[in-house]
């Protein structure tokens, strides 16, 4: 008995050991791929004016490949999502996972797992046709395809996972934690913000770095509200263009170093968000030390 036992625990212990393996793998065969194909443009164009340059025009007669508009762009939009969802996101998660009554509650969280099923695709609709032209009615612009639409929408689509991470992490909390807080004289709120929130940063942090995950690596959804124009993002309402719908806009139809020079900026956004979430994982790692 305990022979056979021991050998099913070696058999689920290899398969997860091979599913590693392939995960593993397969980011590998990604990055070589992406530094092979993405390398040569970069040396024909040249680092800094490939990184630098203010001016995308690809099919132009004279053709130009500075992507610097496309890195603002994504930073500039994934900040400000980050700076509209992680505040309603957080205080909608302790609200839900503390002050709700449950039947509120079970309603709130189908309605937040609906929202985390909503295809991209979807969420560009609904912002192209209802987002778009309340932007540009309200600030009285010519279109309201802008970056700030995209930060809007970005901002919405992050709110299931960070909302869902932090509640998890939030109903992980032993409940001895509050109870000592209350009976000191600590009041619900004050208990909720001074003693779960801090016990359950590490899983907040990290529904953080889920949602900034899911903002940087969009496209479908920005590609329909931002105007897909390849300009320097200097104004919330200007139409600007990510680095990932540069990609996804252009890769189609294009040829020779234009193709090349795609493969370069999925490079360059590939390590853009491996570094972002080493950084992340970097100050998470210190605040559990601490």
């Amino acid at each position: 008995m305990k022979n056979r036992k021991r050998l099913v625990e070696n058999i689920v212990h290899g398969i997860f050991l091979i599913m590693g393996l392939i995960t593993v793998g397969f980011v590998l065969i990604i990055t070589v791929y992406l530094v092979v194909s993405g390398i040569p443009a970069i040396r024909e164009i040249g680092l800094i004016e490939f990184l630098f340059g203010k001016t995308w025009a690809s099919t132009a007669a004279e053709p130009s490949y500075g992507i610097l508009p496309f890195i603002l762009t994504s930073i500039y939009g994934t900040a400000g999502a980050i700076v509209v969802g992680v505040p309603i996101g957080f205080l909608a998660a302790v609200y839900l996972a503390k002050l709700a009554r449950p039947s509120v509650k079970k309603v709130m969280r189908g309605a937040v797992s609906l929202l985390a099923g909503i295809p991209s695709v979807v969420y560009g609709l609904v912002g192209m046709l209802v987002l778009v032209p309340g932007i540009r009615k309200v600030f009285d612009i010519p279109d309201g395809a802008s970056l700030l639409a995209a930060i809007i929408v970005l901002a919405i689509m992050i709110l299931p996972s960070i909302i869902n991470v932090s509640m998890t992490a939030l109903e992980a909390v032993p409940k001895e934690y509050e109870d000592a807080s209350l009976a000191l004289g600590a009041t619900p709120v004050e208990t909720y913000f001074r003693v779960s929130v801090p016990a359950a940063r590490s899983g907040i942090a990290a529904a953080v770095v889920l949602g900034v995950g899911r903002a940087i690596g969009e496209a479908m959804a920005v590609m329909m509200v931002s105007g897909n124009a390849p300009n320097m993002p200097s104004s919330l309402f200007q139409s600007v263009q990510f680095l990932t719908t540069a990609v996804a806009s252009e890769m189609a139809y294009s040829g020779g170093l234009q193709r090349q020079a795609l493969f370069s900026i999925a490079l360059v956004l590939f390590l853009f968000i491996m570094l972002t979430g080493a950084v992340l994982n970097f100050f998470l790692k210190r605040s559990r030390e601490g």
